[in-house]
């Protein structure tokens, strides 16, 4: 390993050592404190993680949830959202996420290093005003701006989505696989089903515009502190036992 390697390495151990000696000072303060302590409630697992000298970028408003894993060399454009259990992995080659774009509840997006061909480095590319649905594996793949990856498909390696184009629920998109603009396709192997329509097509934007409305009021809940959004949820249990919802829980 070359220096530089080495120097990388030492400062990351370190880095971690000390944010594991935060979290155990912490603890015994509360301990200290006895029933006097307020304990708030945090989950160990980190939403963001470099891999070595790999680091996520994430741009301005958007929504990482807080059991989603960012991992390595990926970066995200602005007001995206990568939703609860989503797994974003940039390890063996680069994931790029571009603006207004919605990577699913348990959605996987990986990389490939070699392609069909050889050696050829496949990384996944997805554009602005995408959404990708719950439970989507996207890999080693192209999704152009303004697409539809649905619930549950699958994007092998190669593969391209065109814009304006929609990949429905639990189609497989196989390797080196092109859907053309303004086409909807399905089945496992997918194949082309019929043309968009124009309003078919508006819908695309209309859908990411309301994914990412929906994740500010998530990303708004989450980075209240432990005690307000206890207050909050109090709030929220004593209108519904009046009977009523309260408007900013109506998306």
């Amino acid at each position: 390993m070359d220096p530089a390697s080495l120097v990388k390495r030492a400062l990351y151990v370190t880095g971690r050592a000390v944010r594991e000696t935060g979290q155990a000072l912490d603890r015994l303060g509360c301990a200290i404190q006895g029933r006097l302590a307020y304990k708030e409630q945090l989950s160990r697992h980190r939403r963001l993680m470099p891999l070595y000298d790999k680091a996520p970028s994430i741009g301005a408003g958007t929504f990482v949830a807080p059991s989603a894993a960012v991992i390595g060399s990926v970066t995200i454009g602005r007001n995206s959202s990568v939703w609860y259990s989503a797994v974003i992995r940039g390890d063996v080659n680069a994931v790029k996420i571009g603006e207004n774009t919605s990577i699913g509840d348990r959605a996987v997006v990986h990389v490939t290093r070699n392609g069909l061909t050889g050696p050829k480095p496949l990384p996944t590319l997805i554009g602005d005003n995408v959404t990708v649905g719950q439970g989507a594996l996207i890999h080693g793949c192209t999704i152009e701006d303004n697409a539809v990856v649905d619930i549950g498909a699958t994007v092998m390696d190669g593969a391209v989505v065109s814009n304006n184009s929609i990949l429905g629920t639990g189609a497989l998109l196989t390797e080196g696989q092109r859907i053309p603009s303004g086409e909807f396709w399905g089945g496992s192997p997918a194949k082309f089903i019929r043309k968009l329509t124009d309003v078919e097509i508006a819908n695309i934007k209309a859908t990411a515009d309301r994914v990412q409305e929906i994740s500010k009021k998530h990303d708004e809940f989450h980075s209240r502190s432990g005690e307000d959004q206890q207050k909050e949820r109090e709030r929220v249990w004593n209108i519904a036992d009046r009977g009523e919802i309260p408007p900013e829980h109506l998306y």
